[in-house]
Formats: structure tokens, sequence, C-alpha cells
């Protein structure tokens, strides 16, 4: 029963952070017009490093070399997802870069086949198939055809698959303080580097533009992050990942009200199939 009542809570913790990342699709493509997106990943994980550095003080630095090394694997995969998926941003919708990513639910039992040599079950196959017919609805001619954003927002999702399969490995027995940490200075320090060789920088943001950059540093990261990285192992990668499904779902609706994005009846039909395959995925008995 305690245990149970462990994985209830870690479970409610999660759905709390998705709540929070299905706002920031539509937050990030406004913060877009006036920031360029490898620097903004850059100055979202310098606060953050230095939130949290303050907020835990000596602790945060103090970790052992495994949690830096195992940190470190992890913050190159959250850098790779997040860089991603803000450069796709400026190629395709806020709706479709959300069900795009949210893809990352049927990539994570590939993923644990592969990492942890788990098979997947039939469910997972089934959902698989459902979700690729969802992605070409929702990319189809008729929708709004499948574009560098698209591709990018792909790529994201077997990054995020990945890291919360590593995640799920490497949280084991350390300190979730000490493997937050170092995943915020990897991201900082692949954002500046990566921002310095292959964009042309964008500063500073306008007013509303700081306001989206301090939400998405204290809630979207800080918050976020920690949370994740303290609560996941108490529930499965699998749970996890069908909380995370409901993302896309709140971020399309974020997008209609804040931004007026449509995603017309086919779009509609595939976000439904790909919520429909994680789901069908996720929830099917082992």
């Amino acid at each position: 029963e305690a245990r149970m009542s462990t994985r209830i809570k870690a479970e409610l913790f999660l759905l709390s952070l998705t709540v929070i990342w299905g706002s920031t699709f539509v937050l990030s493509k406004q913060l877009l017009e006036s920031i360029s997106p490898l620097i903004g990943i850059a100055i979202r994980f310098a606060f953050a490093t230095i939130l949290f550095g303050a907020f835990f003080r000596r602790k945060a630095f103090a970790g052992p070399k495994s949690s830096w090394k195992r940190g470190g694997i992890l913050g190159v995969l959250l850098f790779l997802g997040f860089a991603s998926q803000t450069v796709g941003l400026q190629y395709t919708g806020a709706s479709k870069s959300a069900f795009i990513t949210g893809m990352m639910v049927v990539f994570t039992p590939i993923c644990q086949l592969v990492i942890e040599r788990r098979a997947p079950k039939v469910g997972n196959v089934i959902g698989v198939m459902l979700v690729t017919l969802g992605l070409y609805f929702l990319t189809s001619p008729e929708g709004s055809e499948f574009n560098l954003g698209d591709g990018l927002n792909l790529f994201c999702a077997v990054s995020f698959a990945l890291y919360i399969v590593y995640l799920d490995v490497f949280s084991k027995g350390q300190d979730a303080v000490h493997l937050t940490m170092a995943q915020f200075v990897t991201c900082t320090v692949l954002g500046i580097a990566f921002a310095l060789s292959f964009e042309s920088v964008r500063l500073p943001p306008t007013v509303m533009g700081g306001l989206t950059l301090l939400y998405l540093i204290v809630f979207a990261t800080v918050i976020a992050i920690f949370v994740q990285n303290r609560y996941q192992k108490d529930t499965t990668p699998t749970r996890s990942a069908v909380i995370f499904s409901i993302e896309p779902v709140l971020a399309a609706g974020f997008a209609y009200v804040l931004l007026g994005e449509v995603l017309g009846a086919l779009g509609v039909v595939g976000g439904a199939l790909i919520v429909g395959g994680v789901l069908i995925s996720e929830l099917s008995p082992g």
C-alpha cells in the first residue's frame, strides 16, 4: 500500500508537469519572435543553473563523479530534445509540434527494447501503427504537409524517449539534486556553444518575451526537470509516458485559444489517432 501511494503521488506530480509543458509550445513560439532559439535555450538553462544552485547551495555542486557523468549524458539528450523542438517551432505550428513530440511515448518502449532489453508488447506494436497513421494525417498535404519543423520535432521525440529511458536507468541510487544540476550545466554549455556556432543571435526579448522566459525558466525548467528527476523513478517509464501523452491535447487547446491555430479536420483525426495509439501502446496488458 505504501508503494501504491508513493506511485500515485509521483504520478500526480508528473501530471502537473504535463500542464506546464502543454503551455510551453505556444509560449516558446511567441518567444521566437524576439529571441533566437538556441540562445534562448542557453539563457533558460543558465538562469536555471543559477536559481537551482542558489536554492540548494553547496549540495548542488557537491555530487560524486558518477552523478556528473550520468547527468552529463542526460543533459546532452535533454539539450538535443529542446534544441530540435525549439528550432523546429520556427517552421511548424505549436499544436502540430506538440503532437509530434508526443510520439516520444511510442518511441519509449522501442528505446527500452534496445537499451534495457525489454521486448515491446502487442499493444506497443498496434500503438506504433496507429501513431504512424496519425502522423500521416496530421502532416498530410490536406492538413499541412510534412516540413523541416516536423522533422526536427520527430528527432526531438526520439531524444526525449531516450531521455526517459536513461533517466529510469541512471536515477536509481543517485541524488536528484546532483543529477539535475549536471543536466542544467550541460544544457547551458551546449546552448552557448551551439548558439555561437550555428545561429545569428537575436536579443534581447521584449517585456512580454522576458516574462515568458521567466516562466519557462522557473516553472518549465527548474521545477519541472527537478520534479521529473525526483519522482519518475517511483513509477515506470511506460506509465510516465502515458501521463505525458495528455500534453499535446493541452497544447492544441492553448494554441487554439492564444494563437488561433486550427488543425483542420484531417489534423484533428491525426491528433486523435496519435493519442489513441499512445494509450493503446501504454495501457495494454503485458
